[in-house]
């Protein structure tokens, strides 16, 4: 009889030492799963963080009237878009670029440097397969008011990302009298520094 009951004991003591292991992996999984969900929430505010827009305010430079803003705007994907609306300008065509320096001291904008070429390409027209500045944006339009814009979007450039050869932070940007001809080097002879707004943070 005795023998009975100490069997009875045992598979009491074992089943109830199963059931508090079982209890135990389940907060376990529970735990887990809680861990999963707050990872994946931090991901996505990380995400959302990463979305960066900053907005320029273009100067007035030699001797001109043109002024405006641009605005650049990281999408979900990690292309950055850039929006620029000038108004002031002679009607025509005007080259708009990145330069090396944020600063717009100099009344002719010579203090924002040359073209943004932190990977040492030729001067070109984005997209050349023979090479073209980081800075390279191209042209654009002033109706007979002097109003224009411009939209320009690519995934090689970040704003205050790591890499300097993408990061824009730092950089000028610079509206120029004349037309780029993509040819003409080092920056494609386009004229005066009619306008220059500094990007930084």
């Amino acid at each position: 009889m005795k023998k009975y009951t100490l069997i009875l004991i045992a598979a009491v003591t074992l089943s109830a030492v199963s059931c508090k292991n079982d209890k135990k992996n389940n907060d376990a999984d529970m735990n887990a799963t809680e861990m999963d969900s707050t990872s994946t929430s931090t991901d996505k505010q990380a995400m959302s963080s990463d979305m960066k827009e900053m907005t320029v305010q273009m100067e007035s430079k030699s001797g001109s009237n043109a002024s405006g803003t641009v605005t650049f705007k990281t999408d979900e994907d990690g292309e950055v878009t850039m929006t620029a609306n000038l108004t002031g300008l002679e009607p025509g065509t005007h080259a708009i670029h990145l330069h090396e320096n944020a600063d717009c001291s100099a009344e002719d904008g010579t203090s924002a440097g040359g073209h943004w070429n932190p990977t040492n390409e030729k001067h070109g027209k984005w997209g050349d397969a023979e090479g073209y500045h980081k800075g390279d944006i191209g042209n654009f339009e002033a109706d007979a008011d002097g109003n224009g814009t411009i939209t320009f979007t690519t995934d090689e450039w970040c704003i205050g990302c790591e890499d300097p050869n993408m990061n824009i932070v730092g950089k000028g940007i610079i509206v120029h009298q004349g037309t780029d001809d993509f040819t003409s080097q080092p920056s494609g002879d386009a004229g005066a520094r009619v306008s220059c707004g500094g990007i930084i943070k």
